[in-house]
């Protein structure tokens, strides 16, 4: 092997670097945080935006969601917030756990089973937080 660092590795250590020595809270910070700032809005809400509050023989909130999951998880599940969001909001529309991996797990036939995958761990997590905050 050579120890000629890949250009890619010695930019983000050099970037982590200057982040340590502007501000060493940066070493632990993480984007991910910034989600908490967005709250899932109330299923009344979702209904009216995303639900058939306009179009009452239309698609409910809860569908609506569904298939966007199912659309985030055909991309690839690339999108790590809009996954975990969508997750959150489903739930709060009435989803049920089985129905966000039965979703989540159709989709395995068209994108794969590696975005599959990607998008039921970004699930898992979600969901556990969600039955955290129960107990």
């Amino acid at each position: 092997m050579s120890d000629t660092p890949n250009p890619f590795e010695a930019m983000m250590q050099q970037a982590q670097d200057m982040a340590k020595a502007l501000n060493p809270a940066l070493e632990s910070f993480s984007p991910k945080g910034f989600e908490a700032l967005w709250p899932t809005m109330p299923k009344e809400a979702m209904e009216l935006m995303f639900g058939n509050a306009v179009n009452k023989d239309g698609l409910d909130a809860k569908t609506r969601l569904l298939i966007t999951l199912a659309g985030l998880t055909m991309q690839g599940a690339q999108a790590d917030t809009a996954v975990r969001q969508t997750v959150r909001h489903a739930v709060a529309a009435g989803a049920r756990k089985q129905e966000i991996v039965e979703t989540i797990g159709q989709m395995s036939v068209f994108a794969g089973i590696p975005a599959m995958t990607r998008a039921l761990e970004l699930a898992k997590d979600v969901m556990s937080e969600t039955e955290d905050d129960k107990s």
